[in-house]
């Protein structure tokens, strides 16, 4: 099982997280709103601004202070690393 560092040295499963959105739009925050009135809303940015919204298959929502683009890169990075893994 593989997991992905969200900041603050917070982790979530690869294999859980279907997106990983910025919280700038109306909908988004709508998703936020929501997990936080159904008590499945994480907040993982330790007090600072959310930068990316996460959406797990559990349906919680995860709040991250990391941009949208450092969670995708190292979601790149960590494939890339399995297929490295695979290939040996």
């Amino acid at each position: 099982m593989a997991f992905i560092e969200i900041g603050f040295g917070n982790i979530v499963s690869e294999s859980r997280l279907i997106c990983v959105v910025s919280p700038d739009s109306a909908p988004v925050r709508r998703i936020v709103q929501d997990a936080r009135d159904r008590g499945s809303l994480i907040d993982a940015s330790s007090g600072k601004k959310s930068k990316a919204v996460l959406i797990m298959d559990s349906d919680h929502v995860v709040l991250s202070a990391m941009p949208v683009e450092e969670i995708r890169a190292r979601l790149g990075r960590s494939e890339r690393e399995q297929d490295t893994e695979e290939g040996s």
